[in-house]
């Protein structure tokens, strides 16, 4: 009976012991289950926040821009044959309508590629709109208005798409790792040449100088004008689609840890 009494006991302390050894076991890896669950959720809310949308108001002051132009444009081509007076001044609306769709259309590329040195920013963006109101103001001046002005004002156009040529260089050659970065680069490229272009065929009126009277209604230098602006701000919304889904995944942040 002394045996057995102590073999009852011996058995009720080894149970026990393994019972608490199974309990703190299972204690500590339900800790770690939790500990790794909270990594688990942190990592996941590091990644999400990666994904925050860039913000939007440079591809809407674009948008905006594009819609003035093409609207003075509509107007211009739609009254313009009401008087001569109406006509001048509908034609000085038309080309300042050019002039702010160019400027707002500097806006998202140099946002988006040097939105972590506003520095830059504010030189680009600043230098284009000063030579942007420069241009504006000589459009709507009288005097400077005349025949005879027609390569100046084409030359300020011309400036206006050469400027850009700065920017996209320095961009470049800067620290940006935007891995379409040549779909972008052969976008903003169409653009440039539509502009200039555009430009040039004004300057030389061609090809009204070589049958005048025949392209009067259709055909002529300021009406391919127009349609070589179309093709370049299309050409320039492409690219802008890239920079905002550049921007949605790459932030400042992740580029200064990197």
């Amino acid at each position: 009976m002394g045996g057995l009494h102590e073999r009852f006991g011996l058995s009720i302390f080894t149970s026990e012991q393994r019972n608490v050894s199974k309990d703190s076991r299972d204690i500590y890896l339900g800790t770690t289950e939790q500990l790794d669950l909270g990594r688990n959720s942190s990592m996941k809310m590091d990644v999400s926040s990666l994904g925050m949308p860039a913000t939007r108001w440079p591809f809407y002051i674009f948008l905006g821009g594009s819609m003035i132009c093409l609207l003075s444009s509509s107007i211009c081509h739609l009254f313009c044959c009401h008087s001569h007076n109406l006509n001048i001044l509908l034609m000085r609306m038309d080309y300042v309508g050019i002039v702010i769709m160019i400027i707002t259309s500097f806006f998202p590329p140099i946002y988006y590629i040097f939105q972590c040195e506003q520095l830059w920013q504010f030189i680009y963006l600043g230098g284009i709109t000063v030579i942007g109101m420069f241009t504006i103001v000589t459009l709507l001046s009288p005097s400077l208005s005349t025949g005879k002005f027609r390569a100046f004002r084409a030359k300020l156009f011309a400036s206006m798409g050469l400027f850009g040529l700065i920017p996209a260089v320095h961009s470049v050659i800067a620290n940006w790792s935007n891995p379409r970065r040549d779909t972008i680069v052969a976008y903003e490229s169409a653009m440039a040449v539509f502009y200039l272009s555009g430009a040039g065929l004004y300057v030389v009126r061609f090809p009204e100088r070589l049958k005048p009277g025949l392209f009067d209604l259709a055909g002529h230098s300021h009406q391919i004008f127009h349609v070589l602006v179309v093709l370049g701000a299309l050409a320039h919304y492409g690219a802008t689609l890239l920079f905002l889904e550049y921007r949605d995944l790459v932030g400042c942040e992740l580029r200064q840890s990197s």
